[in-house]
C-alpha cells in the first residue's frame, strides 16, 4: 500500500495539517489515536491558558472553529474546560478528517526516494512523505535527581490524570509555570496537602485579561489572536515569517520571554493558603520507605507521599521512538530540534515536522494550537508545488 503523505499523529497540528490535505487534494492518510496525549496526560478540570481565539484548531476556511462548535454542539466555559476541548478535536475530527487510521506506527525508515512505515499489526505501508505531529509527550522532563525513584513515589505532571487520587495524601509540586500551578489547585482542591517548591523567586501571573476587553477594536494591536508572548514581542512571536527574520542570538531569549513559567490569573484565587516555597530548590530527594525525604537548598526537610514534576518538556527528536536511527542521524539538529526549512521540511527531503519540535525554526507559536494556523496551510502548499 503506498500514500503521498503519512501524517503521524493525530492531535491539533496532525488534525490541522490532514484539514488542509485534504482541502489541497493531496493524498494523505493519518496514523494515530486522536488527541491521546489530552485525553491520556492531562488532568481532570484543567482548562486551556491561551485565549478563547487562540485555541481553535485551524481549518481551509475557519469552518470548524470553536464558534462553529458552540454553534452545533452548545454553549462551553471560557477559559475552556478539557474535557470541552477534547469534545471539540473529537467533532473536528469527524467532520475534516473522519477517516484518522487510528493505529501505531512502530517505525519510520527510508524507502528509495520515500518511506516506509510499518504499522501496528504487521502492514508496511509506503510513502513520499512524512509529516511527524508526533507531539511532546516523549519528551517529558525529569531532573536526574529523580532518577531511580520509582512512579509511586515521584511522577510527571504529564501522568496526572486524576488529582483525586492524592485526596489525604502529602504532595510536593516542583515548578513554577502553568502546569504546577494548576496542578496544585486542582491537588488542593481535591483534598490533598500540597505545598509547591519553586527556583523562581516569584511566580508570574497573566493578567491582561481585564486591558484586553478593555481595549476593544483596538485589541488585535496590542494582543494578536496567537496569544503568545507580552505586548510587542507577541507581534513577533505569533508569525513565524518575523520570527525567521530574528538574529539567531536573539531568537533563544525573545523565545523565552514569551513562554516563560507563568500561570493563568485565574490561578490567584484558586492557590490561596496553599504554601508556595519561592526561590528554592530541591537538593536531595530519596525513598523513605512508601514516602520520598526532601531536602531544600536552605536546609529544611520534609516527608512526602508523593513528588509532582512539574518540570516542562524539553524536546529531542531521537525520543520519538518510531523514527529509525538511520533517519534520524541525517536529520540536521539545533539542540534537540530538527532544523526546518519552508513547509516545514527537514533536511531529509520529504520529511517534515509540526507541532513543538518545529519551535525553534518558526517561534514559540509553535508550542500552541494557534500555531496549526501557520503549520497546515504552509505544508499543504508547500507539499502541493513540490508535486
Amino acid at each position: 500500500m503506498s500514500v503521498q503523505v503519512a501524517v503521524i499523529g493525530a492531535g491539533p497540528y496532525g488534525l490541522a495539517t490532514a484539514a488542509h490535505l485534504r482541502a489541497s487534494g493531496v493524498d494523505h492518510r493519518v496514523f494515530g489515536e486522536p488527541l491521546s496525549f489530552w485525553q491520556r496526560h492531562m488532568p481532570k478540570g484543567m482548562r486551556l491558558r491561551s485565549a478563547w481565539e487562540a485555541s481553535h484548531i485551524d481549518d481551509p476556511g475557519g469552518r470548524l472553529s470553536l464558534d462553529r462548535f458552540v454553534e452545533a454542539e452548545g454553549p462551553i466555559a471560557k477559559p475552556v474546560p478539557l474535557e470541552d476541548f477534547i469534545r471539540y478535536g473529537a467533532w473536528f475530527e469527524r467532520n475534516a478528517v473522519p477517516d484518522v487510521d487510528r493505529r501505531l506506527v512502530e517505525r519510520v525508515e527510508r524507502n528509495g526516494s520515500g518511506f516506509r512505515l510499518h504499522v501496528a499489526g504487521g502492514e508496511s505501508i509506503d510513502a513520499e512523505r512524512v509529516v511527524v505531529a508526533g507531539g511532546i509527550a516523549p519528551f517529558a522532563r525529569r531532573p536526574a535527581l529523580f532518577e531511580g525513584l520509582p512512579p509511586e513515589l515521584v511522577s510527571h505532571s504529564s501522568d496526572l490524570t486524576d488529582p483525586s487520587r492524592f485526596a489525604g495524601a502529602k504532595v510536593l509540586v516542583v515548578g513554577s509555570g502553568q502546569s504546577a500551578l494548576e496542578s496544585t489547585a486542582l491537588l488542593h482542591e481535591a483534598g490533598a496537602d500540597v505545598e509547591l517548591v519553586a527556583r523562581a523567586p516569584l511566580v508570574h501571573f497573566l493578567r491582561g485579561a481585564p486591558l484586553r476587553r478593555r481595549l476593544g477594536p483596538l485589541r488585535p494591536l496590542f494582543y494578536p489572536s496567537t496569544d503568545v508572548g507580552p505586548p510587542g514581542l507577541n507581534l513577533i512571536a505569533g508569525s513565524p515569517t518575523l520570527f525567521r527574520l530574528v538574529p539567531s542570538r536573539l531568537a533563544e531569549p525573545l523565545a523565552y520571554r514569551c513562554i516563560r513559567p507563568a500561570g493563568s490569573g485565574w490561578l490567584v484565587e484558586r492557590l490561596e493558603g496553599v504554601p508556595l516555597q519561592l526561590a528554592r530548590t530541591v537538593v536531595s530527594a530519596a525513598a523513605d520507605g512508601d514516602r520520598v525525604r526532601i531536602e531544600l537548598d536552605d536546609g529544611s526537610t520534609r516527608t512526602v507521599d508523593h513528588v509532582l514534576l512539574a518540570t516542562g518538556y524539553r524536546v529531542d527528536i531521537d525520543k520519538y521512538p518510531f523514527l529509525s536511527r538511520e533517519l534520524l542521524q541525517d536529520v540536521a539538529r539545533i539542540d534537540g530540534y530538527p532544523r526546518l526549512g519552508p513547509g516545514f521540511e527537514s533536511s531529509v527531503r520529504g520529511l517534515h515536522f509540526v507541532g513543538a519540535t518545529a519551535a525553534v525554526s518558526f517561534g514559540p507559536v509553535m508550542r500552541f494550537v494557534s500555531g496549526t494556523r501557520f503549520a497546515g496551510p504552509w505544508l499543504a502548499r508547500h507539499v502541493r508545488q513540490a508535486r
